[in-house]
């Protein structure tokens, strides 16, 4: 069970924006990662709660930031309900979707469990519901995935095996690399793996 800590940055002037403290495990299930957030002076801002079912398909997420909330699953698509602060508001949403996704480092695991990329397979579009910080406001995104390469290292616990993706935002075609070593985001935009306490958990 990976336990470890996320630094989130802004990706283009790398002002920090928050800590994110996880612990996550494959399970009977499939995938379930959780964690808490706190700004760089430590105060405490949100948490995520996402469980995968074997496909990478979003069986339960619970999203919690700035006193907003949002709870969410695949079902005819994906469906959420965001509840305001003062718990008086609640919308529902639903979109002929894949998955979801935001700043966690925990949607790039996600997604890449649901598309199963091979270095072999073609790029492959996906759509996504992003839940935006600070209010979780949702919107669509249509994003491409490649594999470019798999590589392994030895390390101290045994063999790494890390996944280099590219992800294309499709609306204005920005492109960006993101590692991935398991289940853990080993670097991406505005990610970086500041402390891990056990290895990745290795996906059958």
């Amino acid at each position: 069970m990976p336990r470890g800590r996320y630094a989130l940055h802004d990706p283009h002037d790398h002002t920090p924006l928050a800590h994110e403290d996880f612990q996550c495990a494959p399970g009977p299930s499939g995938w379930r990662y959780v964690s808490q957030l706190t700004t760089p002076a430590g105060d405490h801002t949100g948490s995520v709660d996402l469980t995968l079912d074997d496909l990478g398909r979003p069986l339960r997420l619970e999203l919690h930031a700035s006193s907003w909330q949002v709870r969410g699953a695949a079902l005819d698509g994906v469906t959420w309900v965001r509840t305001d602060p003062t718990g008086t508001e609640a919308t529902e949403g639903n979109v002929p979707a894949h998955a979801f996704t935001g700043t966690s480092p925990a949607f790039l695991i996600a997604t890449s469990r649901l598309l199963r990329l091979t270095p072999s397979s073609p790029a492959t579009r996906v759509r996504l519901v992003a839940f935006t910080d600070p209010v979780l406001a949702p919107r669509t995104v249509d994003q491409s995935w490649a594999l470019l390469k798999r590589e392994t290292h030895g390390t101290d616990s045994g063999p790494l095996t890390v996944d280099e993706y590219q992800v294309t935002a499709l609306d204005t075609g920005e492109q960006h690399t993101v590692h991935i070593a398991g289940d853990v985001v080993l670097a991406a935009p505005g990610i970086e793996l500041e402390d891990l306490e056990t290895p990745p958990s290795t996906f059958d």
